[in-house]
This record gives C-alpha cells, structure tokens and sequence, in this order.
C-alpha cells in the first residue's frame, strides 16, 4: 500500500468536499430551506467519495480488507484533522461550533459523510474483488 497515494485520493476529497461546500453555500441555500439544502449537500458528498472511491482504490493493487480499513482510518482521520485544524485555527471557529457539526441538526448529516469516508475503501475493495484473497492465484 502506497501511503502518498492514499494521502493523494484523500487530497482529491478533500478538493470535491470544498467544491461541495461552495456549492452549497452559493446554490443550495439559495435556492431552498437549509435544512434540505444540508441533506442534499450531504448526500452530494458522500456520492463523490464513493465515485472517487470506486474509481481510484483498485487503482492501489490488491489489498487486504485490513489495509481497506487502514486506509479508511487515515482518510477519516485526515479529515477529522483537516476539519478541526482548519475550523479553529483559520476559520477562528470555536470548539463549540465545530462540535455542533456532529449533531444532526438543521439537516447536518457530516456524522454519516464521516462514515461514509471510513467505509468506501473496504466497500470498494469487496464489491470490486480488490481483495488479495479474491486475487491471489490458486496453490496446488
């Protein structure tokens, strides 16, 4: 398993997710209650992470489903790092506003889109057959 590879895939997330803020800010809440307008964002998000999961990870060569969900870690924590980070330290976000983004409120489903990026490495990898053992050639 290639980590700047990972670390790649992830910075290509992380570009959609911005896209996808942008877009929600600048259309969505524009043109309907916010509430809809954070569940379809939310649902837009995680679409994207599973496309680009599902076009990249096979992309990494036969994996474990242990390395699937070792890379699911390191995006989730990627972007738990890059969300609190940048919220706090650029945004000057208090502690409390960036909890309340886990909440369900107001159509808020960042919990779900979290899961989502844990998940699509290993659901990718057994609905593909990225799998080693769905690749490994057969012993006599």
């Amino acid at each position: 398993m290639s980590y700047p590879r990972v670390f790649g895939i992830w910075l290509l997330i992380l570009l959609c997710a911005v896209a996808n803020g942008a877009f929600r800010q600048a259309v969505l809440l524009a043109s309907m209650p916010r509430a809809v307008a954070y569940v379809l964002s939310g649902v837009l998000l995680c679409a994207c992470v599973l496309g680009i999961a599902f076009l990249l990870i096979p992309r990494l060569g036969p994996l474990s489903a242990r390395h699937h969900w070792k890379i699911g870690a390191c995006w989730l924590t990627l972007t738990l790092l890059f969300e609190f980070g940048f919220g706090a330290l650029v945004a000057g976000m208090s502690r409390q506003e960036l909890l309340n983004a886990y909440t369900f409120q107001e159509g808020n489903i960042w919990p779900l889109v979290l899961l989502v990026i844990f998940i699509a490495p290993r659901l990718v990898g057994h609905l593909q057959g990225c799998d080693e053992k769905h690749n490994a050639r057969p012993t006599a």
